[in-house]
């Protein structure tokens, strides 16, 4: 079946949740979460939540299972923590609670990062998984890394992943 046929059919109310990890900004100062609740608007997604944390396992996981168990969107996009200083911690909060992984999101967005940042791309450890039916990416916070993200890979085949979670 050709992913055109694939991609047919996909839900089209589709709810998402924006975090954003960090220790130094708050909402107000949060352009990476603003950014993406704004395109995720235009892309017709309705956005359900949009909050900043701090970068805390505790205080992420916490949220994450709240955000998961009681919001109820269909994907998380998270921002912020995900690379290799000891404060960044997202991955460590959140992987713990996938049911499912997504191993080729992370790859993918190196070999795009790669294409745009040269080396340094190596520096991300970008990952998303699957949660209670809730689809989890979580990326780098820079404004570009999201923009990326989101564009090249979130945004068009968020409609066709939910479409497998939901079988």
């Amino acid at each position: 079946m050709s992913t055109f046929l694939h991609k047919k059919n996909v839900p089209d109310d589709i709810k998402i949740a924006v975090i954003s990890v960090s220790t130094t900004r708050d909402l107000t100062e949060d352009k990476s979460g603003a950014w993406i609740k704004k395109q995720a608007k235009k892309e017709g997604f309705e956005v359900v939540i949009h909050q900043t944390i701090t970068d805390d396992i505790v205080a992420i996981r916490e949220l994450t299972e709240h955000v998961t168990d009681q919001i109820c969107p269909d994907a998380i996009i998270m921002s912020g923590g995900t690379g290799i200083s000891p404060k960044d911690v997202t991955i460590e909060a959140v992987k713990p609670l996938f049911e499912k992984e997504l191993s080729a999101f992370g790859p993918l967005f190196a070999q795009l990062s790669f294409e745009e940042i040269d080396s340094a791309a190596i520096l991300s450890r970008a990952t998303a998984g699957i949660i209670k039916q809730t689809i989890i990416f979580c990326m780098p916070g820079s404004i570009k890394a999201c923009k990326l993200a989101c564009n090249a890979l979130i945004f068009p085949e968020l409609g066709h992943l939910l479409k497998h979670i939901k079988e």
